[in-house]
């Protein structure tokens, strides 16, 4: 049952969605793959002007919280990129460091539980996976179309369970 007394929640991914991964890419076409260098450049990110622009828009009317496959070890340098690029305050959902599912499975189970308790507006992400599950479990998606798509973040993000 939700709880009626909170705004309902605005669900943000990360990775392609606010932040844009296309100059780290290239730790992801290596092989082996180098996810150290590839998590360590994510604070050097730009960020996307849809997906921010979106989040903003949100908070007038939700409590914005973020849902990402990042590891928790990132944690530090994600809550420093999300303020210094005037993203609404929210708590940050992660991936615990040795969690290898893929992401429609961890970023799905996280959804059914915050729905537990309050109303999930939205989901926006860019993983077409993701918003698949999300959409035939009943929640509201907007898939964040607006990054240069990348065969290696999907690959990381479903087989690989990386981010």
């Amino acid at each position: 049952m939700a709880d009626s007394s909170g705004r309902p929640l605005a669900v943000f991914d990360l990775d392609n969605t606010l932040a844009d991964t296309g100059h780290r890419q290239r730790f992801l076409e290596r092989t082996p793959r180098d996810w150290d260098a590839f998590f360590a450049a994510a604070a050097q990110d730009t960020p996307i002007a849809e997906g921010v622009a979106l989040a903003v828009a949100s908070a007038e009317e939700c409590e914005v919280v973020y849902l990402t496959g990042r590891p928790e070890r990132c944690r530090r340098d994600t809550l420093g990129w999300l303020a210094a690029h005037g993203l609404p305050e929210g708590r940050v959902y992660m991936r615990r460091n040795d969690d290898r599912r893929p992401a429609r499975r961890t970023k799905l189970e996280i959804l059914r539980r915050l729905a537990r308790t309050r109303e999930v507006s939205v989901l926006v992400d860019d993983d077409d996976l993701v918003c698949d599950d999300a959409e035939r479990a009943g929640f509201t998606v907007v898939r964040a179309r607006w990054a240069a798509g990348s065969e290696a973040l999907r690959a990381a993000q479903e087989r690989e369970g990386r981010t």
